[in-house]
């Protein structure tokens, strides 16, 4: 014997609450996972190392800029000269100490700024910084770009690996075009 359901306007009623209540509930999980995937993307860091070369000021400069959204997070930085690699950890994270192993005459520069590259440093959004600058020195600043060149020759290669506040992780390097996402 087959039981019969009187549908009466209450349970109609309760029927229609818990559809709505349930459709509701997948409109909610589907707007949580759209939010999740914008504010992922909404936090992408885009390093760039840029070189500055102005002769009429006698300024020359390495630097790296972040045009992207959100701080990029250092965490190495890699340089290859001459079939070897090197960790700038090795050399107090300052590029210069290591172009002045490479070539020895860069010690003779004197109006020169420098920064390091530490492990866990924020390049924050829209800025450069400084890695290597030299300025109001004609001397300095062809010995520094006539070094820097002669060494770029040579096949002298920088990778910096970065990540964003959300863990994600890029790579870029001196040949490349643009960052490339890791993991």
């Amino acid at each position: 014997m087959a039981i019969k359901i009187e549908w009466n306007s209450e349970r109609i009623l309760s029927l229609t609450a818990m559809v709505i209540s349930f459709i509701t509930l997948i409109i909610f999980i589907y707007q949580t996972n759209l939010m999740s995937r914008q504010n992922y993307l909404s936090i992408l860091p885009y390093l760039s190392l840029s070189i500055s070369n102005s002769s009429a000021d006698d300024q020359y400069s390495l630097s790296l800029e972040n045009y992207g959204v959100g701080p990029a997070i250092l965490e190495s930085v890699t340089i290859k000269h001459k079939g070897a690699s090197f960790d700038l950890a090795d050399f107090d994270n300052e590029v210069l100490t290591f172009l002045k192993s490479r070539m020895p005459e860069l010690d003779s520069i004197k109006a020169i700024s420098y920064s390091t590259l530490d492990k866990g440093m924020a390049i924050p959004v829209n800025s450069s910084y400084n890695i290597v600058e030299v300025k109001n020195s004609r001397k300095d600043y062809l010995l520094l770009r006539n070094s820097l060149n002669h060494l770029l020759e040579e096949g002298l290669y920088f990778e910096i690996i970065y990540r964003s506040i959300q863990n994600e992780r890029w790579r870029i390097t001196n040949d490349t075009e643009g960052p490339e996402k890791l993991d």
